[in-house]
């Protein structure tokens, strides 16, 4: 038992990557044709925005803070995509995807110096802007706005052999693989574990947390095209489901909201694992709200296992 419970604390990812293979297997044993070939394109589509606002809510969390926007941010770069670039003849992708990546950084950069800078809690922070982005997700689509026949298509389904969610994954995967061949990714988990100790060694933490806190828009932008993609639609209504999704995501995957521990390769299967999960309560006929409600009993599971069992720091306590 000490063993297995040392592995979870050595790899954080370790319990959601087994709650995946368990949830897959049932799946399976519901609906056989679950993983065939021909549903390959559309599945991945389906998980993508959940992994990227997963993704988009980790920096942050591994700082030392938390972004509860992120959802929100998703949901109005798809509005904005749909509902305003691509009817003012914007929306081709050399021109389209710059715009919504800047604006998702620069509201990310806006949560960073209101956490680092102005030094509002982050809660408070990102809970006004929150308000603000799903405000501004309302007033541009408050029906949903179909969009015509556009760039992102492909991405929900296969180009070619390629599945097109695998192009919006490996996009955010690719920038946090190039990240940590800096010191940028060590910073901020040194950030999150100790911003005095971090501050001692050299680290600016202001600049750390407030390029967190962009990163996460970064991916958020990201997440906000592949719900373009997915929906081919205006999503306004969809910014609290994906507000909640990102942080159980995270936590499920072994980023603690203490700071300092974590990584996007927890954060995919946190939220691979409430994919699965969901996809398994629907075959089952259960009702969208208790949908909603099992979101929210993850996000509790995945802070507690954090906070105790799977937390080296209390090993070394009752060590």
């Amino acid at each position: 038992m000490n063993r297995v419970l040392s592995m979870f604390q050595r790899w954080p990812f370790a319990f959601a990557m087994l709650l995946c293979a368990v949830l897959l297997l049932i799946n399976l044993m519901v609906s056989p044709s679950f993983v065939s070939p021909g549903r390959i394109g559309t599945t991945l589509a389906t998980l993508a925005p959940f992994v990227l606002v997963g993704f988009a809510s980790t920096p942050a969390i591994l700082a030392g803070g938390i972004d509860i926007s992120v959802g929100p941010l998703a949901t109005l770069i798809n509005c904005v995509f749909v509902a305003v670039l691509i009817p003012a003849g914007l929306g081709n992708w050399p021109l389209a995807i710059p715009l919504l990546l800047a604006i998702a950084m620069a509201v990310g950069a806006i949560n960073g110096i209101l956490v680092a800078v102005v030094r509002l809690h982050p809660v408070v922070a990102t809970t006004g802007v929150l308000f603000l982005l799903i405000g501004a997700s309302l007033t541009i689509a408050k029906n949903p706005v179909i969009a015509p026949d556009n760039w992102t298509r492909p991405l929900a389904g296969s180009i070619g052999l390629v599945p097109g969610a695998v192009i919006t994954l490996g996009a955010a995967a690719l920038v946090w693989f190039l990240l940590k061949r800096t010191v940028f990714v060590s910073n901020l988990r040194a950030t999150g574990e100790s911003d005095s100790s971090a501050y001692g060694s050299g680290v600016n933490v202001t600049a750390i947390r407030v390029l967190g806190y962009t990163l996460g828009g970064l991916f958020a932008g990201i997440a906000g095209i592949a719900l373009s993609a997915l929906l081919q639609a205006s999503g306004s209504s969809l910014a609290t489901t994906y507000a909640l999704l990102g942080l159980a995501a995270a936590v499920l995957g072994g980023t603690s909201l203490g700071g300092g521990r974590g990584g996007l390769l927890g954060t995919f299967f946190g939220a691979l694992a409430i994919y699965l999960l969901q996809q398994l309560l629907t075959s089952a006929g259960v009702q969208p709200n208790l949908i909603e409600f099992t979101y929210g009993l993850l996000l509790i599971v995945g802070v507690v296992l954090g906070a105790t069992l799977l937390s080296p720091r209390i090993s070394r306590r009752t060590a």
